[in-house]
């Protein structure tokens, strides 16, 4: 195949694979790092493939992987899939490809309506159209979720980015998204000031998830679902570097009581 006078295998060795050894990526709080090498994992993914690779055909075996040992074998199931959609879930994930819902908590075809984004971040309702209101329309009064899950992670470059902005005349696509979660940097900084930037960072991406999950609530159709107790709320927090997992609910009326919106949430839990 011919692309722009290229053919696809020179695309592929030239842009597209290292040469000579794997590639070893390895996780760190520095936001140039992307993910850390698990020991003793055999499996060969797609980044660690060697000179020659052709990514595409080792996407191609995973494909036909799938359908003989997931797909035929649950036809009955993806043919019901085939005429709908009933999740219990909407899932808000970060884009990070470290951090993939349906690999870290096991959703399977069907089990979560999912949106990801750069830092998990929700806008208010008044912030107009994004795809994640788009999504979050879709998903509360088309679909009819009954549980709204934003997941947060450990060493987010979106977080980070947001942390380290300083010019507030910088136009940067990233800067204009990240800037939904101002709120949970000024209160990261009001209550974290001694501590190190990269502590900041940890501290900010949670306070970012409870930031969002008021944000929630300003949408009208979203509030009143959870007001009658057939929507709930949760915020979930994945450390890949020790992987654990901190999950939590919002708890609606005790969050709205005196007219003030502020964060109150239980059945907190930590798996690990």
């Amino acid at each position: 195949m011919q692309v722009s006078g290229l053919t696809l295998r020179e695309m592929s060795l030239s842009d597209i694979c290292r040469s000579n050894t794997g590639v070893k990526l390895r996780a760190s709080a520095e936001p140039s790092a992307l993910t850390r090498e698990l020991k003793g994992d055999k499996q060969e993914s797609l980044v660690d493939m060697g000179s020659g690779c052709d990514l595409f055909d080792e996407m191609k075996n995973r494909f036909l992987s799938f359908k003989k040992h997931k797909y035929m074998e649950n036809s009955e199931h993806f043919q019901a899939l085939s005429k709908g959609q009933a999740p219990k879930f909407m899932v808000i994930a970060c884009a990070d490809s470290r951090v993939c819902p349906s690999n870290i908590l096991g959703f399977q075809p069907g089990e979560a309506f999912m949106v990801r984004n750069v830092a998990n971040l929700v806008p208010t309702y008044e912030s107009g159209p994004s795809e994640t209101n788009a999504a979050l329309e879709f998903a509360v009064n088309s679909l009819g979720v009954e549980n709204i899950l934003i997941i947060g992670h450990s060493c987010c470059g979106g977080i980070r980015a947001l942390m380290n902005m300083q010019d507030e005349v910088d136009s940067s696509f990233i800067r204009s998204w990240v800037i939904v979660g101002k709120n949970a940097k000024l209160s990261t900084k009001a209550a974290a000031s001694n501590f190190s930037f990269d502590q900041q960072c940890t501290h900010c991406e949670k306070e970012s998830i409870n930031c969002s999950l008021l944000n929630l609530l300003t949408y009208p159709w979203i509030e009143e679902k959870v007001k009658k107790g057939v929507l709930s709320l949760h915020g979930g927090y994945y450390d890949f570097v020790d992987c654990t997992f901190e999950k939590w609910t919002l708890d609606y009326k005790e969050s709205i009581m005196d007219g003030k919106n502020r964060v109150v949430v239980k059945n907190r839990s930590f798996w690990c």
